[in-house]
């Protein structure tokens, strides 16, 4: 298991956090539309705790055996069962419960645990694969030599 973040916050964070959610997972090989799914259901998870449960909660970030995991801790009053429940989409003139909702779309594994003493909320999103033995892509690298130093390396 690495631990890419740990780290409590209060509503004026939620931005910052979103930025470092965001790489932190594109640093873990999330990338395209898989990114944006996973920071958008731990954004919301973030949103719902500062809403929702006293403006404040914590969150880790970690990767394990092919996982990007993000977990978010609250000490509310816990998720009513209407909410909980989350899977069906909520009408289009409906001004809450759209979070949960997104979360269980967005994201590979979700589970969500809560009760009167606050809410923990484990995101969980595949890795992209790599094949076994594999190298990290190389990176390019510019060399620059003049002429005199082009004659000797060619001869």
């Amino acid at each position: 298991m690495r631990t890419l973040m740990a780290q409590a916050f209060t509503r004026q964070e939620v931005t910052a956090l979103r930025h470092a959610v965001g790489r932190q997972a594109a640093e873990s090989g999330l990338c395209g539309i898989r990114l944006e799914d996973f920071v958008l259901a731990v954004h919301e998870s973030v949103t719902n705790a500062v809403e929702h449960a006293g403006g404040h909660g914590s969150l880790k970030m970690w990767t394990c055996d092919g996982l990007l995991q993000a977990q978010t801790v609250d000490q509310g009053t816990g998720i009513p069962d209407g909410y909980l429940n989350g899977h069906g989409q909520p009408s289009g003139m409906s001004f809450t419960g759209r979070g949960i909702y997104l979360i269980r779309r967005l994201c590979d594994g979700v589970d969500i645990r809560t009760g009167p003493l606050g809410t923990t909320v484990e995101i969980t999103m595949r890795l992209p694969r790599t094949p076994r033995g594999s190298a990290p892509p190389m990176k390019r690298v510019r060399v620059a030599m003049d002429a005199v130093q082009w004659r000797h390396f060619t001869a």
